[in-house]
C-alpha cells in the first residue's frame, strides 16, 4: 500500500540540483562524510567494518543487490538537507503543495444523502498550513495513521467542503490508497 511518508519523501527529491552518489564507494564516502566513523556506517548498513573500508577504496565496485538498494536509500535519505529544508519551508509559508491520489473516500453525513464511499482520483492544491502540519508531523515521526488523517482533513475542508462554503456536517474518510503522490 502507498504510503504518504514515501510520497512526501519522493516530493523531496524533486528538488535536488544534483544527482546523488552512483558508484558504491562513492556512496559509502558520502555516508561516512556524513556519519563520520566507518563503525557507524558498518552499522547502519549491516556490513564488516572490513567491507566498508574496501568500498572506501574501491576494493569492492558492485555490492548484492541488497546492499546496493540499501546504500542508495540512505545516501537518498541524506542528500542535500539544506535544499530539501529550503523548499519545505517556501511549501509551508507560502506555496503549499498539490496532492494527487486515488482512493475511497467514505463520508458520514446526514441521513438520506447519497455519499456512499467510492474510489475517486483527485488533485488538489493544498494551503501552507497544511503542507506545514504534514511537514512538522513527518520530522517528529508520525505514522502513517496519523498523516492520513492530516491528509484525509485537508482533502475534508479544501475539496469536499469548499473551505467551508458547503456540507458543513461531512466527515471525511480517506482508505483504500491506491497511489498517492505530493509535488511542492
Amino acid at each position: 500500500m502507498p504510503d504518504i511518508n514515501d510520497s512526501l519523501t519522493r516530493a523531496d527529491e524533486q528538488h535536488f540540483t544534483r544527482p546523488i552518489p552512483k558508484s558504491a564507494g562513492a556512496q559509502v564516502r558520502y555516508l561516512l562524510k556524513q556519519l563520520k566513523s566507518t563503525k557507524n556506517v558498518a552499522t547502519l548498513l549491516g556490513v564488516s567494518r572490513r567491507t566498508v573500508e574496501r568500498y572506501v577504496k574501491n576494493e569492492i565496485k558492485h555490492p548484492k543487490p541488497a546492499l546496493a538498494a540499501r546504500m542508495e536509500a540512505e545516501v537518498r535519505r541524506r542528500w542535500q538537507p539544506l535544499v530539501r529544508k529550503r523548499a519545505r519551508e517556501k511549501a509551508a509559508r507560502t506555496t503549499g503543495l498539490v496532492i494527487e491520489t486515488r482512493a475511497r473516500f467514505g463520508f458520514t453525513a446526514a441521513p438520506g444523502t447519497t455519499d456512499d464511499g467510492r474510489m475517486r482520483r483527485i488533485t488538489q492544491h493544498l494551503p501552507p498550513e497544511y503542507a506545514d502540519r504534514l511537514f512538522a508531523a513527518q520530522d517528529t515521526g508520525a505514522t502513517e495513521t496519523q498523516l492520513r488523517q492530516i491528509t484525509a482533513e485537508a482533502l475534508q475542508e479544501i475539496y469536499f467542503k469548499d473551505n467551508g462554503a458547503r456540507a458543513s456536517t461531512l466527515l471525511v474518510e480517506f482508505t483504500d490508497i491506491d497511489y498517492v503522490d505530493f509535488t511542492f
